[in-house]
This record gives C-alpha cells, sequence and structure tokens, in this order.
C-alpha cells in the first residue's frame, strides 16, 4: 500500500507568510478574519498561550498589507475583491518579560525604531508614546491611507509581576502611557486588533476605547484559535491515520486518545470542542502523547498565585460560577479562577441558562497531569527524578491491582523527603494522594459526599472504584471501619465496578504512611 505524501506541519511557525510559502499544513481561519473586520474598528481576542493567536495576528498582517498571492484557495479570496494596502504596525510584546521599569521603556522603544527608520522618523521624541503618536501620524501621511495596529500578547510584560503588589502598578503605567495613543489617534486609524491572556482594566484600553469589541466570549468566534474537533476529522484526518499507524491503534483509538489528551477547550457556549493546537501538531509529528504545552514551559506567576490564594490542588476547577467570576479583570481578582480561566487551566464544560452559571473545570489530561506535576513539590518538599520514578511504579502496581505494593513504594519514599509544612495534617495527605492519583491520568474526586457522610478520595480506573479512607495517627482498621458504619459502598453501588474500600493511616512523627487495609 503507497503512503501518502501528507503536508509539513507548521510545528513552531507562526508566520503566515512561511505557512505558505513552506507549503505547510493551514487550518482555514481567513473566513473569521473577514467578519472580525467588518464587526469592529476596535477588537480584543483573549486566548491561552501557544493556542495561534500570532499566526492569527500574522495573517492578519499579510491582508491588511494586499498580499492577495498568500490566500489563494482559502475563504477570503473568494469574497475579497479590493486587496487594499494598509500601512501595518504591529508589535509583539511576547518577550516584555522579566523586566524592570527601565528595561521595559526601552524595550517599547526598540519596538518603534524599525518603523521609524521605515518612515523616515530621524529625531523621535523620548515618551514612547509620543513615538507612537508620531508614528502613526507618519505612516498615515506618508501613504494617504488609515493606519493598521496589532498588537500581540499586549499584556506578557505584566503577567509575570501580576503577583506582585509594588511592581505590578508601575510597569502597568507604563504600558498604559504606550497604549494611550490609540484613543487619541482615532482619526488616523483603521483597524485595531489586540491578543493576550488576560484583561488589565486599568490599562485604561478596556475604558477609553469605548467601542472596543472583546470577541474573547462570542459563540461565533468559538474557534479563532485553536483546531475544533471538525477541523481535525477533516481537514487533519490523513494525519489521524498517520498518527494511528504510528501507535498501532485503530483510527477510533486514535481520536479518542487525542481527544482525552488535548481536546476540552471551550471559551464560550455553546462551542465545539477546541483542541490545543500546539499540542496538537506535535503529537501528529512525533506521533505521541506527550505533554508539549506544559513542556513548552509552566509561568512561574500562576504557581505563585496558586500560593497566594492558598489554592490546594483538588479545588482546581469543578465549580459553577457567574461568567462575571472568571472573565474579570486581572487586578480585581478576589480569587484565582480568572487567571486559571485565562491561562487555559480551566475552561467551560457547561452553562445553565436558567440560572446563568458556568461550570468550570480542568480541559484534558495534558493539563491535568501537568498541573499536578507542577503542584507535587509543595507535598514532597523536594520533587526530583527518583519522586517521578516511583510514581510510574506506584501508577505500575495500580494497574496490576496490586494496591499493597502501590503503598509499599509510596510508604519508601515518604521517608527519603526532607521535612515539609503542614505533614502533621490529615488534608495534607488527602492533596498528597490527589495530586499523585491524577498524575496516573485517573478520574479522581476528594470529599465526596453521601447520604450519612464524605468519602476522603475516590479513584475509577478501567477495573475497579476504589474508595479511600484517611486517618491520621490512628489505624488502617478504623478507617476501613468508617467506611463500613457509614456505608460509603452503597451510594456507588450502581457504578457497574467492583468497589475497593482502603484504609489508610499516616503517622505524623514519620511523615509517611504507618499502615494500610484494602478490602475488596
Amino acid at each position: 500500500m503507497e503512503t501518502k505524501q501528507l503536508k509539513r506541519l507548521p510545528v513552531g511557525i507562526q508566520t503566515f507568510s512561511e505557512v505558505i510559502d513552506l507549503d505547510c499544513l493551514y487550518i482555514d481561519k481567513t473566513e473569521y478574519i473577514w467578519n472580525m473586520i467588518h464587526l469592529s474598528k476596535y477588537i480584543f481576542l483573549s486566548r491561552p498561550r501557544r493556542f495561534g493567536k500570532s499566526l492569527l495576528v500574522s495573517t492578519l498582517q499579510a491582508y491588511f498589507e494586499g498580499r492577495k498571492d498568500l490566500f489563494k484557495g482559502l475563504f477570503i479570496e473568494t469574497v475579497e475583491k479590493e486587496w487594499t494596502e494598509y500601512p501595518v504596525l504591529r508589535f509583539s510584546m511576547a518577550s516584555g518579560k522579566h523586566m524592570e521599569k527601565d528595561q521595559l521603556e526601552r524595550y517599547l522603544g526598540n519596538r518603534l525604531v524599525e518603523y521609524e527608520r521605515k518612515y523616515g522618523i530621524t529625531n523621535p521624541a523620548i515618551d514612547n508614546n509620543d513615538r507612537l503618536t508620531a508614528l502613526i501620524h507618519a505612516a498615515h501621511n506618508q501613504t494617504g491611507k488609515k493606519v493598521v495596529i496589532l498588537i500581540d500578547e499586549y499584556d506578557a510584560p505584566l503577567l509575570d509581576v501580576v503577583h506582585e503588589e509594588k511592581t505590578l502598578p508601575i510597569l502597568r503605567n507604563v504600558m498604559r502611557n504606550f497604549y494611550s495613543p490609540l484613543k487619541d489617534c482615532d482619526p488616523y486609524l483603521h483597524f485595531v486588533f489586540l491578543t493576550g491572556i488576560t484583561k488589565f482594566s486599568q490599562l485604561s484600553i478596556f475604558s477609553e476605547l469605548n467601542n472596543l469589541k472583546n470577541i474573547s466570549m462570542r459563540p461565533d468566534y468559538a474557534g479563532v484559535c485553536g483546531i475544533t474537533k471538525e477541523e481535525m476529522l477533516t481537514q487533519m484526518s490523513d494525519y489521524i491515520d498517520d498518527f494511528a499507524t504510528a501507535q498501532e491503534i485503530t483510527r477510533e483509538e486514535a481520536i479518542k486518545g487525542l481527544k482525552q489528551q488535548y481536546d476540552g477547550y471551550h471559551f464560550t457556549w455553546p462551542s465545539p470542542d477546541i483542541f490545543n493546537p500546539f499540542s496538537l501538531l506535535n503529537a501528529f509529528q512525533d506521533h505521541d502523547y506527550t505533554n508539549y504545552w506544559f513542556g513548552s514551559g509552566t509561568p512561574t506567576y500562576l504557581i505563585d498565585m496558586l500560593r497566594k490564594f492558598n489554592v490546594v490542588p483538588s479545588k482546581i476547577g469543578g465549580s459553577s460560577v457567574l461568567a462575571s467570576a472568571f472573565d474579570a479583570p486581572t487586578e480585581n481578582m478576589k480569587d484565582i479562577t480568572p487567571l486559571l480561566y485565562q491561562s487555559g487551566y480551566i475552561t467551560i464544560k457547561d452553562h445553565n441558562k436558567a440560572t446563568k452559571l458556568y461550570t468550570l473545570d480542568i480541559p484534558n489530561t495534558e493539563i491535568r497531569v501537568g498541573l499536578m506535576d507542577s503542584l507535587l513539590p509543595n507535598y514532597v518538599h523536594e520533587y526530583c527524578v527518583e519522586g517521578g520514578t516511583t510514581i510510574g511504579y506506584m501508577y505500575l502496581a495500580l494497574l496490576n491491582e496490586d494496591l499493597d505494593e502501590m503503598f509499599r513504594l509510596l510508604q519508601a519514599y515518604l521517608l527519603t523527603v526532607p521535612y515539609c509544612d503542614n505533614a502533621n495534617s490529615e488534608g495534607h495527605y488527602q492533596q498528597l494522594l490527589y495530586v499523585i492519583f491524577s498524575l496516573f491520568g485517573r478520574y479522581v474526586e476528594v470529599e465526596v459526599h453521601t447520604p450519612i457522610g464524605r468519602v476522603d478520595i475516590v479513584m475509577k480506573t478501567a477495573k475497579a472504584l476504589y474508595l479511600f479512607e484517611l486517618k491520621l495517627n490512628k489505624s488502617a482498621q478504623a478507617a476501613i471501619k468508617q467506611i463500613d458504619l457509614k456505608d460509603y459502598s452503597s451510594k456507588f453501588a450502581l457504578s457497574g465496578l467492583p468497589i475497593v474500600k482502603v484504609g489508610i493511616n499516616f503517622d505524623p512523627e514519620r511523615r509517611t504512611i504507618g499502615d494500610w487495609k484494602v478490602e475488596n
């Protein structure tokens, strides 16, 4: 059987012209672009990192530069008749991170230099807002056309200091000053498009640009970034077959596995299923289920903010809230929910029209495992390669239904871990087990209510449903006795799976498992 020649996957390529020139696979998003430019003069789009925002900005740039040749065969070619060339000022703030005030001022100034040379500005003003104003006027006067401004990752310089109460206002003022001409230069602007992860309302962009249209939660733009399930099944169908062949599984198994690993994003409701594009493209290229998105870097600000708001792992996701709770401006956050949602660590899973409540949860296995891996050091102090190996062997023991071996491994490992704060509380060990079981990629819940009590942990595998009761400085038998006394098993009688009762007693002095008992 002859192997079908597949187009190159645009892994790591964020420039539209390069994708087209190299004849890479391009998922056509130009219908969204056509609709956007006819929707409003000012548009803002929020999506998580590595979700295709930069490629979208680059595509807009090519369109407004009138590069008709790049759009052959795409939707926009069928509707655009004029292909007018506009002066385009495109700024990426993606590298403006980890900077002090003066560094950030210089960074912004350097973003202006290239265009100042292009439009013959040899003696620029001192302040960056004055420089941007002069640049817009120069581009307009020299071309006779209104100016297009595209700003990618507008909030990048602020995200890493979002938890720093002193630094954030200082850098926010720098960025507010830079963006201020967007309002004053309105008569000279044709189209303004900003992308970012979060909303910093005090930058004045959202308050002073009265006609700024935020399309982040509009159902008609749900698939503007990322890869929808329909796009994967149609435009990427051959790549699914190629992946399945390499994995030695069926096409249906491949789709199921890819969906579980990388799907599950919804930025509004109703919404098509959205796959993480960075992870999906890499998976097709490598023929493997790897945590690509998390592997590309866990933002330190996220872990810092989780600590600031005292968020325990089991409380990430699984909540029902009003839109105002997760779409709130970043600097007005009362809890971690807006940052988790806007950064892509939780997403919309359902919406109740009557109550207007949205259900938020972790999107997929990649995010769940990646998050728990990042949080595990909070519970074992110094998580290292040895710890990862131990968890791997624990998972193998679980697959073999050998819980005695699984707990022996954990018991031995915890004895090697340095002292950890709060290790003398039952809640500490409950969260530790929740993190580890989540790293297994299993369904796990804590504090599951029954008619007369709460099960500490419930874990579901393909073979069994495990009910865990935890005790501190008592006995595993006492834990089993509580499971029986409160008849926890009856709540799960219709699960269709064998129920396994597990009692675990932790020894606070030795900071490890004292004893355990397993009953089928």
